[in-house]
């Protein structure tokens, strides 16, 4: 490996010296370059986002707010028409699309709440900088389907319910339904800045606007069409988002594989700088991207966020069955996977266009997450409306995401915080108001929250480690449901404990490690001798990514395993605490709380328990009329 003093002094290493353990080259002033224009003149001159941009960003928002109104208003000549319809309809159609939405607008809305802005500049860039390897996490998309199809989505579909926290309730107590709940409602609220903060920082880089400028205008649309016209309002802007989404990828794809040469030259390329490699089946679960971490971590963290999230089964149960349901879940497994290898090749695009000048270095890109935007402009800059597409496309992705949670959060809130608390039934108008406020409470939070998230790392790991301190013992909670019939209430509250303080501890340690340079990635080798304009170099060192087994301990591994330690943790405890507190009469658990592999060794012997579905939810059996 080449010395960093070599690099200091003004040598300039080949790239094979830095093959290996090398992390990334940053390079001095002393480094020769051609003289040329600024970086600074170079960024200006990138920043061609003009009216037609504009008008076709605005017109993106003013389609998604007129869908808002079109089924605000349908929603409410309906129920002036129906003046006797049941208690609870108003929740109903807002929640769940009164159960009636249709297959292929719900996978396409699935997948737009799915792939975020997160996804989309994320992805990319951990390709550029780290490798291919995260592609291979599509191994765990698979099993996540698996355990969907015959594990999650027939007990839910199963048990009718609107929110998926309401198990929670049947399987264990109240007490488990608010902690639930609770634990969605601070995962969520930890996430919508990250989602929000992604596609400003992609506007900021196009056009020079100001985060927080932009990101209180895209909110306040966002929370206007989803308080208004509700999960029907929801998924076909979603439809319509996800159109706008994949057409301006496809372009970029297109456009830029020409200007490079063609895909040989983006393999060519890629296989020189060393982006290609085969999985690595390293077993250290330190290692940042593995094979195992992959397969084992990315299973449990796709799976938890598919299955018990509220924002993905609201749309499984806005499906009249469980065969619509399935349908729907092929759907999304294939929408996904298209679109995560484009993003997978995007990253491979933006090392090809800038193989020998990485803008990182430069200081031309100022954050890892604007890379993608910057291959926007450098490819399609030159033609009017085409990068503003682009950058609708990115927004597209965030507003399907954030209108998505609002949703899932009204119907938390509603069902979970407000039903349960009050002494006589809510009224329709009632019912509508809090479902409203509580999306313009939580939108208008998250857009506060986008400044300390804009102090933070890589939003793909970001998302990917803050998520799991909540949503891992939440997971949790549900496994316990689902596998262990033995666990009660109690233990399930002491195992999820458990699970949240060593979270938090992981987390927030490992956080603190890499903030101090403790905890160092190997990054691919990048270089800068092919730049043609003047720059200041970014100081630096040569980092190591391999620190010696003593220096390692819990807050070390890797974060795609956060998810998996903080729903097992929490299980195993609950499951031993069981053995030692009063565990629960399995006669009284009704089967359909149960996996359906399961449900044959546990008959309830109470003919109520089987039913107390109907009990708990009887405006919304099948047989209503709406």
């Amino acid at each position: 490996m080449a010395d960093v003093t070599d690099v200091l002094e003004g040598s300039t290493p080949t790239m094979d010296e830095f093959a290996g353990d090398a992390s990334r080259l940053l390079l001095t002033e002393s480094t020769t370059r051609s003289p040329g224009p600024s970086v600074e003149d170079i960024s200006r001159s990138l920043q061609r986002f003009n009216w037609p941009d504009y008008v076709v960003f605005v017109l993106m928002l003013i389609s998604c707010m007129v869908i808002g109104v079109f089924f605000g208003y349908k929603d409410h000549q309906k129920h002036k028409r129906q003046k006797h319809a049941r208690r609870g309809s108003e929740a109903l159609d807002y929640l769940v699309g009164g159960r009636k939405m249709k297959i292929i607008p719900v996978s396409v809305s699935l997948v737009a709440s799915w792939i975020s802005g997160i996804s989309l500049l994320g992805t990319s860039t951990e390709i550029y900088v780290y490798g291919v390897q995260y592609c291979y996490i599509v191994s765990a998309v698979v099993l996540m389907g698996l355990m969907m199809n015959y594990i999650f989505l027939p007990v839910f579909h199963d048990l009718q319910i609107t929110s998926a926290y309401e198990y929670l309730q049947m399987r264990f107590d109240k007490r488990m339904r608010l902690v639930g709940s609770i634990l969605f409602t601070l995962a969520s609220i930890l996430w919508l800045p990250i989602v929000i903060y992604v596609p400003a920082l992609a506007f900021n880089q196009v056009s020079g606007v100001n985060i927080h400028v932009i990101t209180p205008i895209v909110c306040l649309v966002c929370i206007f069409y989803t308080s208004l016209g509700g999960l029907k309002a929801v998924v076909w802007t979603d439809v319509i988002q996800t159109g706008i989404m994949v057409g301006a990828m496809i372009i970029v794809i297109v456009k830029g594989t020409a200007d490079v040469g063609g895909l040989s030259v983006v393999i060519e390329r890629n296989s020189a700088g060393g982006r290609f490699e085969g999985p690595d089946f390293n077993l250290d679960p330190t290692a940042r991207n593995t094979f195992w971490t992959l397969l084992i971590g990315g299973t449990f963290f796709w799976t938890s966020t598919n299955s018990i999230n509220q924002n993905m089964m609201q749309r499984y149960l806005s499906l009249p069955s469980l065969g619509s349901a399935r349908k729907a879940l092929v759907l999304f497994l294939v929408g996904t996977t298209t679109l995560l290898a484009m993003c997978c090749y995007n990253g491979l695009l933006i090392f090809a266009m800038y193989h020998d000048c990485d803008p990182l270095s430069t200081g031309l890109a100022k954050a890892k997450d604007q890379l993608v935007p910057l291959l926007v402009m450098e490819v399609l800059g030159e033609y009017p409306g085409l990068a503003g597409l682009f950058v609708a496309g990115i927004f597209s992705a965030a507003l399907s995401s954030l209108s998505t949670a609002l949703n899932s959060l009204s119907a938390i809130v509603l069902e979970d915080f407000c039903k349960p608390f009050v002494s006589k039934p809510l009224t329709e108008t009632q019912t509508r108001y809090i479902m409203r406020f509580t999306v313009l409470a939580f939108g208008a939070l998250a857009v506060m929250m986008v400044i300390v998230v804009e102090k933070m790392g890589a939003v793909l790991q970001l998302s990917m480690s803050l998520g799991p301190v909540t949503l891992g013992p939440l997971f949790g909670l549900f496994l316990m449901g689902f596998f262990f019939p033995r666990i009660n209430g109690s233990c399930a509250i002491l195992g999820t404990t458990a699970g949240l303080v060593l979270m938090s501890y992981i987390v927030i340690r490992s956080q603190i490690s890499i903030a101090l340079k403790e905890i160092v990635f190997a990054e691919k080798p990048v270089t800068v001798e092919g730049c043609l304009y003047e720059f200041t170099p970014k100081n630096g060192t040569l980092f190591e990514a391999d620190s010696t087994p003593g220096e390692k301990s819990l807050h070390h591994v890797s974060f795609l395993y956060y998810t998996m330690i903080g729903s097992v943790v929490p299980t195993i405890v609950g499951y031993l605490a069981s053995f030692v507190l009063p565990r629960s009469k399995t006669d009284d658990i009704d089967p359909l709380l149960l996996a359906p592999f399961l449900r044959r060794f546990y008959r309830a012997r109470d003919t109520k328990a089987n039913h107390m579905t109907e009990v708990l939810h009887e405006f919304e059996t099948k047989d209503i009329q709406l």
